[in-house]
């Protein structure tokens, strides 16, 4: 995101919406990339999202609703074990 509070208003709209289990809000970072032929640098606000397969769509719109890129980074990691008492906590914050 590119600032906290979107970011926090992002957060907060996936969890109560029980889109995402937990979004983490990593500090600000700087990222250097080409834009539309430009050598762009600009400051953003990492968030990690926790989610299961099912969600997923319904998690990328609202990032593509909200964000206000033209483009946002949106990157899905499959999870191929973890804690089970987690995992389990984790997919009973998404029950609906």
């Amino acid at each position: 995101m590119p600032d906290s509070t979107s970011a926090k208003t992002l957060a907060e709209h996936l969890v109560s919406q029980k889109l995402a289990a937990c979004v983490n809000i990593s500090g600000a970072c700087q990222s250097i990339y080409h834009w539309q032929g430009q050598l762009t640098q600009s400051e953003e606000i990492p968030v990690l999202i926790k989610t299961t397969q099912l969600q997923y769509l319904a998690v990328e719109h609202a990032i593509k609703s909200m964000h206000p890129y033209e483009l946002p980074e949106i990157i899905s990691i499959n999870v191929d074990g973890g804690l089970p008492q987690y995992l389990q906590w984790a997919n009973a914050q998404l029950s609906v």
